[in-house]
């Protein structure tokens, strides 16, 4: 006995040594893996004492069902090694690089306590303190669990035996207490893990949806095109699911680690000698080996045969988020293809996506048919599998009817953890296939940033003059073919330039490059220190709103008072709007092209910016109103320099210089200054367009 119990001591001490080093390292590893790892450092430390108590005879005798065997510290101190070496395997980095920067974070937020009001915390002491605590919470389900175990023993032999008076104490004594134990901690687990998945939520959310507008990143996102397609989806629907999973396969999952642990122990010091049938040979813990051979079985023909469901699951996303996507944009320009009557073709582009989708989900109907097929027959199997074991021992009268029916259950929770990933694989599947899009739409957001910021780049120099210059400029397609070459070229400040050539010369890539959203090129862009630049393009951006939001844009609503936004507007010549500015609208879709243009002429009167460049913003107004808009923008903003690319001939009498983007070498356009007119002074332009402008006003 003594030399077991040293025997017991130098194990438990052997593994303890092991887990110190990984935990010492665990700094090496995942943050949110470094939580469970911690946790499983603790329970080895509490749980070997407790032996040592229970080994040098100072456990209180009446808590001697409790007592810890020296198994209990060894297979929790595996666990944590287990913990420290999964975190290497390239999958689970992958999904720890995504989980991570919520558990490093230095961000505060405001937790409330009830009656006690709110409290500003760290948002990473918070989250890890959530998974301290349903931890624990998951650890004492398991605890209840095994005590209800050895209940449902005592009670079951109380009955074989006829025994009334321990059946009443049992069941109102024992497991009444327990079971209105375990109502509680679900109902507090229910809280904590709902809390922990909102806050996680909403932190990445934020995160994601702000490095895709951080400096132009969802622009440079969709120039490279399928990689980081349908961000709403994976900023949405992609986070949701991965915080989900990830919770079941953490949290949930260290929860059936403990259940394993603990009924390996039951069924392994179950006092029976168990025997192979037919044999006299015994077998110490039969059930348990049993269950082991039967889980392991299980779990290998279950990922030979849904292992394609990965990839399935995968495409089908994808699938799902284009047809989506398409149905959305068919939404936007709807006015378009009725007019074109494209309905037609709109049925055969959203045809061919839909059947795609069906296709896919057929194959995952059919592979999914062949997995339920053989789980369903599995776990039915299960239910009495281990009655099959232990009932020949019940049989020969070497155990009771409570103790077959505690083996029966230890072995189905023993078998259950075992069959962790049988039951939840096609969810598995769905899961990994999360991770990949979460992982690659980070990519992209990655890359998109790192788009023209490596030498040779396009350089951005603030200079104290007031023209801008363009220097030895270089602009490129994606694909790395050059467009557009301009050295020494100069847009005087206070000079209305116009920008004119052929479609596909480079006309807007060059105003995209100057408002330093187009990443593609090298060579130096010279601007004014300070100097604010307003782009307009041909078609507007409007978001969801009240007028006032759509006008006001980019700025907040209440950044210009009420008169400045329906002077704005009258200005614009949108004077019949000026009484719906508090009216929420599909703006989008009730203004018309040229409505929309003139809204976004209302931005800039707004805005006042030090350089206004109109990239065909003005291509829906016929050409008298074109004319009066160029003359309120002359009037009302004479410090804003006006760069226009248009094609009609008559913008050449509102502009005072012209820019010909000229074809080069190999098809390279090179923008070149001619004048176009008698020069003027910026007032002299004003002046001559003053009529128009007072016989409207």
């Amino acid at each position: 006995m003594g030399f077991a119990a040293d025997a017991s001591l130098l194990s438990i001490g052997g593994v303890g040594v092991m887990l110190a080093v990984a935990t010492f390292r665990s700094l090496l590893i995942s943050p949110f893996l470094r939580v469970f790892s911690t946790i499983f450092a603790v329970e080895y430390v509490v749980t070997g004492f407790a032996y040592i108590a229970v080994d040098a005879g100072w456990w209180p005798p009446s808590f001697s069902e409790a007592a810890p065997p020296a198994s209990l510290p060894v297979a929790i101190a595996i666990f944590g090694l287990l913990v420290y070496l999964i975190s290497f395997i390239p999958v689970i980095r992958q999904i720890t690089r995504l989980a991570d920067p919520y558990f490093v974070t230095d961000e505060r937020g405001s937790v409330e306590f009830g009656p006690f009001g709110s409290r500003q915390v760290t948002e990473r002491r918070f989250a890890g303190s959530l998974i301290v605590l349903l931890v624990v919470i998951n650890q004492l389900q398991v605890g209840i669990n095994i005590r209800l175990s050895f209940f449902n023993r005592d009670w079951f032999n109380a009955i074989q035996n006829k025994d009334s008076a321990t059946f009443w104490s049992l069941l109102l004594g024992v497991f009444c207490f327990w079971a209105a134990i375990a109502v509680v901690s679900n109902l507090v687990e229910y809280y904590t893990e709902s809390v922990l998945r909102i806050r996680w939520r909403r932190w990445m959310t934020e995160r994601y949806y702000g490095l895709w507008l951080d400096e132009g990143s969802l622009y440079r996102a969709a120039l490279l095109g399928q990689v980081a397609d349908n961000p709403d989806q994976r900023i949405v629907e992609d986070v949701r699911n991965f915080l989900n999973s990830t919770y079941t396969y953490s949290i949930s999952l260290l929860a059936t680690v403990s259940t394993l642990v603990s009924f390996s122990i039951i069924l392994w010091t179950i006092p029976v000698d168990f025997s192979i049938p037919g044999t006299g040979i015994i077998v110490p813990g039969l059930p348990f080996f049993a269950a082991l051979a039967f889980s392991v079985v299980g779990t290998w023909l279950t990922h030979l045969i849904g292992k394609p469901l990965v990839r399935l699951e995968f495409r089908q996303e994808r699938y799902e988020a284009d047809f989506r996507f398409g149905l959305a944009r068919l939404r936007e320009y709807c006015e378009q293809v009725a007019l074109l009557r494209g309905e037609n073709a709109e049925r055969r582009i959203l045809g061919g996506r839909f059947g795609a989708l069906i296709s896919n989900f057929y194959a995952i109907v059919s592979r999914s048919v062949k997995l339920m097929t053989f789980t369903a027959t599995f776990f039915q199997a299960n239910v009495v599998i281990p009655y099959i074991i232990v009932a020949p021992y019940f049989f020969l009268g070497k155990i009771t009817l409570g103790q077959m029916s505690q083996t029966a259950q230890a072995f189905g929770r023993v078998e259950s953890s075992l069959t962790f990933f049988i039951a939840r694989y096609q969810s598995l599947a769905s899961y990994k296939a999360v991770v990949e899009r979460l992982t690659t739409f980070r990519s992209a957001i990655e890359e998109a940033r790192r788009l023209g910021t490596k030498p040779p780049r396009i350089e951005r120099i603030p200079h104290s003059g007031r023209d801008l210059a363009l220097r030895k400029l270089v602009l490129c397609l994606p694909d790395g073919r050059e467009i557009v070459r301009a050295d020494r070229l100069t847009i005087e400040s206070g000079t209305t330039t116009l920008v004119s050539g052929p479609s596909g010369s480079g006309k807007s890539t060059l105003f995209r490059a100057i408002a330093g959203i187009w990443p593609y090129g090298r060579g130096t862009i010279e601007c004014p220190a300070d100097a604010r630049i307003m782009l307009l393009p041909q078609r507007p951006y409007i978001p969801a709103g009240t007028l006032r939001t759509a006008v006001a844009y980019p700025s907040i609503p209440g950044a210009h008072d009420d008169r400045a936004v329906r002077e704005a507007l009258e200005l614009a010549r949108l004077a019949l709007l000026v009484c719906e500015t508090e009216s929420e609208d599909n703006w989008s879709q009730r203004l018309s092209g040229g409505e929309q243009q003139r809204l976004a002429i209302a931005r800039a009167i707004l805005d006042k910016p030090d350089w206004l460049f109109l990239d065909e913003a003005t291509s829906a107004l016929d050409e008298k109103l074109e004319e009066e808009i160029y003359g309120v923008l002359h009037k009302v903003l004479p410090e804003t320099t006006i760069v226009s690319i248009g094609h009609r001939a008559t913008l050449s009498a509102l502009h005072r210089r012209l820019v010909e983007m000229e074809p080069g070498p190999n098809g390279i356009f090179e923008p070149t200054p001619k004048l176009l007119s008698t020069p003027q002074t910026p007032a002299e332009e004003a002046g001559s367009l003053a009529p128009l402008y007072n016989s409207r006003k």
